[in-house]
């Protein structure tokens, strides 16, 4: 039994890490260099990528490119709720990832995304370039092809755990939903 398991994994997480397609979520400076990856000087259509999609439901992979508010971090959850599973996260910047510049001199910025959503893979640069942003592409594909489903939920599981002893999140039959934000 575990022979077809594993060939079912391998078989899914190559067909996944070859075909992730961006969610388009871009709030500020790091959303430009997002654009630019998609430009014919980097082309992330050789990834199977090339194509942002403008609806959760057609998406696998959010890239967070920019400063998250507490304003914002609802319609973030909504939006990572509403993806397909397996989904999987990048998050795009020094703001994303711990609140950048703006993490000591201002209360309103949410100071880092794996406060609100788990995250996969972090690229903390101040803007990131597009060539790092291929290259987390790539350790995420890297990632995909090395896991399993069981463990994917695992993790997911763990992080909507974590959340609700920490931030004042509730989990529901119907999913996640914010009912207080108590992020620091």
């Amino acid at each position: 039994m575990n022979i077809i398991v594993t060939s079912i994994d391998y078989i899914l997480n190559q067909s996944r890490a070859n075909s992730l397609w961006p969610l388009t979520f871009a709030t500020s400076c790091c959303g430009i260099e997002m654009m630019q990856t998609v430009a014919s000087n980097n082309d992330i259509a050789r990834f199977g990528s090339e194509v942002f999609r403008g609806s959760p439901r057609q998406a696998d992979l959010l890239i967070c490119a920019g400063t998250i508010t507490h304003k914002m971090a609802p319609v973030l959850l909504r939006l990572y709720e509403q993806m397909a599973e397996p989904k999987y996260v990048i998050a795009m910047g020094a703001c994303t990832c711990g609140g950048g510049m703006f993490a000591q001199t201002s209360y309103s910025v949410v100071k880092g995304i794996d406060k609100i959503i788990p995250v996969d893979i972090y690229l903390p640069m101040c803007p990131p370039k597009p060539e790092a942003l291929i290259d987390a592409i790539r350790k995420l594909q890297e990632k995909i092809k090395g896991e399993s489903i069981l463990k994917r939920k695992d993790f997911v599981n763990s992080h909507t755990a974590k959340l609700k002893e920490s931030c004042g999140i509730l989990v529901e039959n119907q999913g996640l939903n914010i009912t207080k934000l108590g992020i620091e």
